[in-house]
């Protein structure tokens, strides 16, 4: 850089020092290079309006490093582009670009996630993790680390971690954590423990419909939080056909009147 031979000795040093500041961000200001969200990151769930919406596994976003490149990423389905500018490290706006036109099954979790990641969205960045908001306060929760395969269905030794009542989901009752547990045997049989009396029945899978026969069960008074589980469990069961959907480790049974359960997988059968 050339300067004029009678600037004084400071402002030669302040100008000196501008200069090698802008070379190592590496270009113009507002790009912001290594930018703390850019990278591929793999989209786990959606919420808005109250509700969250577990992503498929192909959904991601690959966020560029700076706004002279494209974001792209995969909204569920059809793939699509973006152009991302870095406001700040906490914010960035998102104008979408193209996408592809395949069609989809299952069209719900695409359109909103097409929805929310567009405008300007506030950036919570943790370790290996990645939140973005909208102005409504609607979310994008992302992981840098890939989805992990889908459990089996059967064979797999379910755990009941939370029931669903409509829109609503709440943990199993305080006490009765871990202590409801079944497995879908290969042979269509099913068995385990509805919080206090072990079971077993015929079970049927149909695509995504899963039905429970008679349930055949041990006859102990079963009181409290262990009850109240069992009694719930055994009305969903009954409530067949149930409609199955299994994300990573996660088992989610919804009857036909919204009720429902979420189980998180454990180890293998014998």
């Amino acid at each position: 850089m050339r300067t004029p031979r009678h600037l004084p000795a400071a402002l030669v040093a302040l100008l000196t020092l501008a200069a090698a500041t802008a070379c190592a961000d590496g270009g113009p200001r507002g790009t912001l290079p290594g930018h703390g969200s850019a990278g591929t990151w793999f989209v786990q769930s959606l919420t808005t309006g109250g509700k969250t919406v577990t992503a498929p596994p192909v959904a991601r976003v690959h966020l560029p490093p700076s706004a002279s490149d494209q974001a792209t990423g995969n909204y569920g389905c059809n793939g699509f582009t973006a152009q991302v500018a870095y406001e700040s490290p906490s914010a960035i706006t998102v104008k979408p670009g193209s996408t592809t036109a395949m069609a989809c099954e299952n069209t719900e979790f695409e359109t909103a996630f097409a929805k929310l990641f567009t405008g300007r969205l506030t950036v919570d960045r943790q370790a290996n993790a990645l939140t973005l908001k909208t102005a409504d306060g609607s979310s994008i929760a992302l992981s840098a680390e890939p989805p992990a395969p889908d459990a089996p269905l059967t064979t797999t030794a379910w755990t009941v971690t939370s029931l669903a009542d409509g829109q609503s989901a709440a943990s199993v009752p305080a006490g009765a954590a871990g202590k409801a547990v079944f497995t879908i045997a290969p042979d269509g049989s099913a068995s385990g423990s509805l919080g206090c009396n072990r079971f077993s029945a015929e079970a049927a899978v149909r695509g995504h419909e899963l039905s429970f026969g008679p349930l055949t069960s041990t006859r102990m008074a079963c009181e409290g939080p262990a009850g109240e589980l069992e009694r719930k469990l055994t009305v969903l069961f009954a409530a067949s056909p149930l409609t199955w959907s299994v994300r990573g480790g996660s088992l989610t049974l919804t009857a036909p009147d919204g009720t429902g359960l979420t189980a998180t997988a454990g180890s293998a059968a014998e």
